[in-house]
C-alpha cells in the first residue's frame, strides 16, 4: 500500500493514534480530505468528497458522524460509499446536496444500524442496489430489520 486517503479528523481516538503510527511506520503517504474536495483517479473516474465538513462538524458521537462521505463517479454510474453516519449527519448532508446525491448503489450507512439510512435519505439516493457491510451474527444485531424494511420498499 502507497496512499491512503481519510476524511478530516474533528476527535482524537486511540484507534487514530495506532493508524498514525502503522502509516508511519511503513512510510505511507496519507491524503487528508473534505467537503468539496474531487480525488481523481483516471479518465471519467472520481471521487467527489461529500462529508466531513470543517463548516459543520458535528459534535454528537463525532466519530461516525463526521466519517468520510463519498460518491464515486464513473461516467453514468455512480456508488454513495455513506461511511458510519448516523441520522443526524444524513439530515445534513440532504440539506447541503439533496437529489445530488442520487447515486446507482449506495453503501449502507453504519452497518445498517437502526441509526441510519432514513426514509428521506433512500428518498434522495433512489439506489438501485443497496450493499451493507456487516459481519455474520454480530454483537451489535446489524442489520436492522427496520433499516431492511425501508431499503426493501424502494424496490416493491
Amino acid at each position: 500500500m502507497k496512499n491512503v486517503i481519510i476524511g478530516k479528523q474533528f476527535e482524537d481516538s486511540v484507534n487514530y493514534q495506532e493508524f498514525i503510527k502503522i502509516i508511519k511506520e511503513r512510510n505511507i503517504k496519507v491524503q487528508v480530505v473534505e467537503a468539496g474536495q474531487k480525488i481523481n483517479i483516471e479518465k471519467d473516474l472520481y471521487f467527489d468528497v461529500l462529508w466531513p465538513s470543517s463548516e459543520n462538524v458535528i459534535s454528537e458521537n463525532s466519530i461516525n458522524n463526521n466519517s468520510l462521505v463519498c460518491k464515486m463517479m464513473y461516467q453514468k454510474f455512480s456508488i454513495l460509499f455513506t461511511g458510519d453516519i448516523e441520522q443526524i449527519a444524513e439530515k445534513e448532508i440532504l440539506k447541503k446536496y439533496g437529489d445530488t446525491l442520487k447515486s446507482t448503489i449506495l453503501k449502507v450507512a453504519h452497518h445498517g444500524s437502526k441509526s441510519s439510512s432514513t426514509e428521506e435519505f433512500l428518498n434522495a439516493v433512489k439506489p438501485k442496489i443497496a450493499l451493507i457491510g456487516v459481519g455474520k451474527s454480530n454483537n451489535f444485531g446489524h442489520p436492522n430489520a427496520e433499516v431492511l424494511e425501508r431499503i426493501e420498499r424502494r424496490w416493491k
